[in-house]
């Protein structure tokens, strides 16, 4: 820890502006070695920015400004000085390398805020969220990032937390010092309690997979039969004509791709063949290409034709919709109806009517797949838990406190109780980062950039 380490901390393309940062005990010294202006660096006050040049040796490279943060009120909690200068990949990589050769070493990936983390500047939580900031997609993603690095997810696990902890005080004093005249232990009590834990970490691993769709999209597939629309649809949502659009049945052979914005959900967009029997074998091998699709998607856009009946073949896609997250997408809707959209909407209630052709009806379809993805039921800002270390710190805490409910049903004595409830609060703590392993911590600062 004691060690001054440095790397680039902006993407490796050309760009206005490239910046170098040092973080550590000799941070300002190193700086002043390759920096050269009117002040010393390595005297420099925190939160001071002065304008040099910085060299290589003896060789000048660009001029530059440098930001002086001292410690503790840095971003890691240590002397920090950021040399910015501009953004050309040759010069910034030459900058690095004399700052290395000045006496810092390379980061590892993410050590600057395992450093903020381990000088207790940011919760593991907190930590966490800075990579999702940075690879937010959307405002809903973004908003609900910035509401982790600022402590919204250790405020809704403190809740669960505080109950679970005072549910576990109660039982140890009364296990613990039986003879000290205590009152009876209030059951009625313990079980609110328990049953106020559960419902806090249940709301919490509810919104997991809407806050996961927000942060890493989801992967769609476009279905139905020959000629409702789906390659209409696809273009209008790519906002390009990426699949061919004829009358005639059977065009689209191949899965057509494309990465799409739907609102705040990006949306991993596969056009497919249309599902029917054909004798055209190069055709069928599209359709045993969309069916694949159709079973792997995690969300299905089931696209049927409004201005005609219901078909067998559009039957049998909504018998496979059953129980698999799905919009159905009543298309044509600028021709007059004839499909029977009470059937439709029976098998599918999430059921919108477009005008692919027209462009009319996005809205709709927009606000259906922000339901069935879970997406629709967060509130702005709020915080979710981002990954699957989260995720399952929370599901332990919520099996432990199960296990407490069933063991206080099942008449166990207590202290089996208060074991379970022990069990759950040590999966809080290591969510929060208050009780993790070295083990853990690498595996979480690996998953970062370095620079940051």
């Amino acid at each position: 820890m004691n060690q001054t380490i440095a790397a680039i901390s902006t993407p490796p393309f050309p760009g206005g502006i490239g910046i170098v940062r040092i973080s550590g005990p000799r941070a300002r010294e190193v700086a002043g070695s390759v920096f050269r202006g009117i002040d010393d660096l390595s005297a420099a006050a925190g939160y001071t920015a002065h304008y040099g040049r910085v060299y290589d040796g003896e060789e000048l490279l660009d001029e530059a400004v440098a930001l002086v943060f001292a410690a503790p009120r840095s971003y890691t909690g240590e002397d920090v000085v950021e040399l910015s200068c501009h953004g050309g990949v040759y010069v910034v990589q030459r900058l690095l390398k004399a700052v290395l050769a000045a006496g810092a070493r390379p980061a590892a990936a993410g050590e600057f805020t395992r450093r903020a983390f381990e000088n207790g500047k940011l919760g593991l939580t907190q930590a966490e969220a800075v990579m999702d900031i940075i690879s937010a997609g959307g405002k809903q993603a973004l908003s609900a990032a910035l509401a982790a690095k600022n402590g919204g997810i250790e405020a809704r696990l403190r809740e669960a937390s505080d109950t679970l902890a005072f549910a576990a005080a109660g039982i140890a004093a009364f296990v613990d010092f039986p003879d000290e005249g205590l009152p009876e232990m209030d059951f009625d009590g313990l079980i609110k309690a328990l049953s106020r834990g559960e419902e806090q970490l249940s709301s919490l691993l509810r919104d997991f997979e809407a806050g996961r769709v927000l942060r890493e999209g989801v992967d769609a597939v476009i279905a139905g039969r020959p000629n409702v629309g789906k390659s209409t649809l696809m273009n209008l949502l790519s906002g390009s004509e990426r699949s061919i659009v004829t009358e005639h049945a059977g065009t689209t052979r191949d899965v057509v791709e494309e990465t799409v914005k739907l609102g705040e959900i990006l949306l991993r967009l596969s056009d497919t063949a249309g599902l029917r029997d054909t004798d055209d074998p190069i055709e069928q091998i599209g359709v045993e290409k969309a069916q694949r699709r159709l079973e792997e998607a995690d969300l299905i856009l089931a696209v049927f034709d409004g201005s005609a009946p219901l078909a067998k073949e559009d039957r049998d896609l909504l018998s496979l919709l059953q129980g698999r997250p799905a919009v159905c997408v009543v298309n044509k809707e600028d021709l007059v109806r004839k499909a029977e959209l009470g059937e439709i909407f029976a098998a599918c209630p999430e059921t919108v009517t477009v005008s692919a052709r027209e462009h009319t009806g996005t809205e709709a379809l927009t606000a259906a797949v922000e339901r069935v993805t879970g997406v629709a039921r967060l509130e702005p800002g709020a915080a979710v838990l981002q990954n699957t270390r989260q995720w399952d710190c929370a599901r332990r805490a919520l099996e432990a406190v199960r296990a407490a409910q069933a063991a206080i049903g099942a008449g166990v004595t207590l202290d089996a109780v208060g074991v379970e409830l022990d069990e759950g609060i040590a999966a809080l703590e290591e969510l929060t980062g208050k009780r993790v392993s070295d083990r853990v911590v690498d595996e979480v600062f690996a998953r970062f950039c370095v620079g940051k």
